[in-house]
Parts: C-alpha cells; sequence; structure tokens
C-alpha cells in the first residue's frame, strides 16, 4: 500500500509530461522505468548506441514479448472456451497473436505515433506496429511483472479490440500464417502455379505448388489461385506440424544459414485446422482433363 502511494506522489510530476501521458493512456498505469519503454518504441532501422558500446533496439523485448502473449493468450483462450479440444485452442490463439491481428490493435491503441523508425522505411505492409505491440508487453512484464501483462492483455487488448467468439469462427489464413513463419525464421517460401485446367461444368481449376528449400512441401486445387494457395499451404503447414524428420531437416537448414536452430514449439504453434472445421468441407468436384481424380482427395494427400 505504502509502496503504491510512494509510487503515485514520485509520479505526480511526470503525469502531465510526455512520455508518461501517452503510455498512462494506453496503459492504464505509470511505468516506474520509462527508459525501457521507450526502447519497445525503438524500431531497429532507428537503431541507438548505448553507452556501453551495444545497439539498442526493440527486438529483443519483442522475443519476450511475444513469448509473454503466447502465455496470457493460452491461459485465457483455455478459460474461455472450456469445452474445445486443444487443436480448436491451438488455432484460437494464433488467430489472436498473428500479426494482422496485433497490428490493427496497435494501431487502435495509437502505437503507430509512437514507433520510431527511419524516414528510409515505409511503414505499410510490414508488421512493424505489431512488433512493436510486443515489445510493449515486453516492457510492461520487465517493468511490471506478469500479473501486469497478464492484465493489460485481457482488459485493453482482448476485453476492448478482440472478441474471442468471432475469432474463434474466423477462417484461418494459412498462407499468410506460412509467409509469416518463414519470415520469423529467415527462410524462404516460394508459391507456384502449376497448371489450371476445368472440371465437369467448364469452371477453371488451379493447382499451386508450395516450395521450400527446393522441396514441395505442399500441394493444393481450388478454383481461384487465392484458395488454391490456401489448400497448398495448409497442407505444408502440416507437414510442418507432423513430420518430424523435416523438422529436424529445417532446423539444421536454420542453422546452416542463421546460426539459429528453430525451437520445436515454433513448428507447434503453426495454426491446425479443428477436426469439425475439416468434416464439413465439402469435396470439390470431380474434374475432366488429364487429373480425373476428386480435388478434394489431391488437397488432402499427404507430401512425400
Amino acid at each position: 500500500m505504502f509502496t503504491q502511494l510512494y509510487k503515485k506522489i514520485r509520479l505526480l510530476k511526470h503525469k502531465n509530461k510526455e512520455p508518461y501521458s501517452s503510455l498512462y493512456k494506453i496503459l492504464g498505469f505509470y511505468p516506474d522505468n520509462i527508459h525501457v519503454y521507450e526502447q519497445a518504441f525503438l524500431h531497429k532501422s532507428s537503431s541507438v548506441e548505448a553507452s556501453d558500446g551495444k545497439w539498442l533496439n526493440n527486438e529483443r523485448l519483442e522475443f519476450l514479448g511475444d513469448a509473454v502473449l503466447d502465455a496470457v493468450v493460452a491461459d485465457i483462450v483455455y478459460k474461455h472456451f472450456q469445452n474445445k479440444r486443444e487443436g480448436f485452442l491451438t488455432n484460437t490463439r494464433s488467430k489472436i497473436v498473428q500479426r494482422e491481428t496485433l497490428n490493427r490493435v496497435a494501431v487502435e491503441l495509437g502505437l503507430d505515433k509512437m514507433v520510431v523508425y527511419s524516414a528510409k522505411l515505409s511503414s505499410h505492409n510490414n508488421h512493424m506496429y505489431g512488433n512493436a505491440l510486443e515489445a510493449l508487453i515486453g516492457a510492461i512484464y520487465l517493468d511490471q511483472g506478469y500479473r501486469m501483462c497478464y492484465h493489460f492483455v485481457e482488459d485493453v487488448i482482448i476485453n476492448k479490440y478482440i472478441d474471442l467468439d468471432n475469432i474463434a469462427r474466423k477462417e484461418v489464413n494459412f498462407k499468410s500464417s506460412l509467409i509469416e513463419w518463414s519470415q520469423k525464421n529467415k527462410l524462404e517460401i516460394t508459391f507456384e502455379l502449376i497448371e489450371s485446367f476445368t472440371d465437369n461444368d467448364g469452371n477453371p481449376v488451379f493447382q499451386t505448388g508450395v516450395t521450400l528449400a527446393d522441396t514441395q512441401i505442399g500441394v493444393g486445387i481450388g478454383y481461384s489461385k487465392k484458395e488454391s494457395q490456401q489448400n497448398a499451404a495448409k497442407m505444408a503447414i502440416k507437414k510442418l506440424r507432423t513430420d518430424k524428420v523435416f523438422q529436424q531437416f529445417i532446423s539444421e537448414l536454420k542453422k546452416k544459414q542463421t546460426g539459429e536452430t528453430t525451437a520445436e514449439h515454433e513448428f507447434e504453434d503453426l495454426p491446425e485446422e479443428d477436426s469439425a472445421t475439416e468434416q464439413e468441407q465439402a469435396p470439390v468436384k470431380q474434374v475432366t482433363n488429364n487429373n480425373p481424380q476428386c480435388i478434394d482427395a489431391t488437397i488432402n494427400e499427404e507430401v512425400r
């Protein structure tokens, strides 16, 4: 009690000054260590050199915040959906912590006005603000501890900006998730149109392949290029999640290229479609041309 009172008295002189006032509007509390929050908004393109010669930016805080956010969201989702299975819970958590969701929340919080980055760097089509939100959570953890992080994620992020029931019903963007995973692990993923043909009713059908490290890891077919890419990405993600031998190959490849290994949880965190959703999907019509098989069978075929 006296500690909290002391903090309030000590911060009275700061509460109407930047950046304390801006942070208070976002966080709902005044920070103890303002410098760690300032670092959370410092993009690597605007890194600054500390007195000890080290270059400071928000990448380490982003790493920490990502781990804390995963733990908090997992707990919230677990408690909210009490009768759902592991696949559904993993899927829902992935939708919440994916970069598209975090970018949107970050902008709605006003973080886009606080991130410091090079004027030469475009803020469009990247995950700068979502990354800054994760770094902010890392800063909260260092400054206030896990409990305050939990309250911030639940009371500010979830309750104000995310509808858990709606986002759970949202279709997974497998292509986006796969690309995000590849960028995070510094591995190149490519989508290539294999062929296009027609079904029995004359509708155009597209077949797309996904390649990682010169290995085709997914094939998808659909009535649009986008749908075929989604199905190919879904198959590729299934292989990355379940094929232990391929996981070892990817980990060794990443270590060779970057000096870093891929942790097992990074494969497990890839989205997994709920089995109930899979059962509801109707098979696509049989096709003509040189592919007289059911498209659904091709989509669900394991890549060997």
